[in-house]
């Protein structure tokens, strides 16, 4: 990427993160996706996680759970193996939370805010 790119790449992440990090799903979603048309191979595919972690969280929020599981899954699986990726976002650490907050839908057991995922900048 030429340094006008990157420029707007990374003001492309932080809205998407800020987006994400508010809760505001179908917000983060649409920003993520601009991302997603701008890169490529792995980097591609985390976004593509995030976009589905996205969605799912959004199907939490109006209480579908099979919705929100089967997202979250797809979503972490994609991201789980690409944790070196560097886009600036703490891979390792959402990941535990992913797993953590599936592992809670899986079993059927009480979600609380302390539960929603958030995405950590490096």
């Amino acid at each position: 990427m030429n340094e006008e790119s990157t420029k707007s790449f990374k003001d492309s992440l932080f809205t998407a993160l800020t987006l994400f990090n508010n809760h505001e799903w179908y917000e983060a979603h649409d920003a993520f996706e601009e991302i997603w048309n701008l890169v490529d191979g792995d980097e591609r595919q985390v976004i593509q996680g995030i976009l589905q972690v996205s969605v799912s969280q959004f199907h939490l929020s109006k209480g579908n759970l099979n919705g929100a599981t089967i997202l979250l899954g797809e979503g972490l699986g994609r991201i789980k193996t690409r944790t070196n990726i560097n886009l600036g976002i703490d891979l390792e650490s959402f990941c535990r939370c992913l797993e953590d907050l599936l592992r809670k839908l899986q079993y059927e057991e009480l979600v609380n805010e302390k539960d929603v995922p958030s995405l950590k900048p490096l």
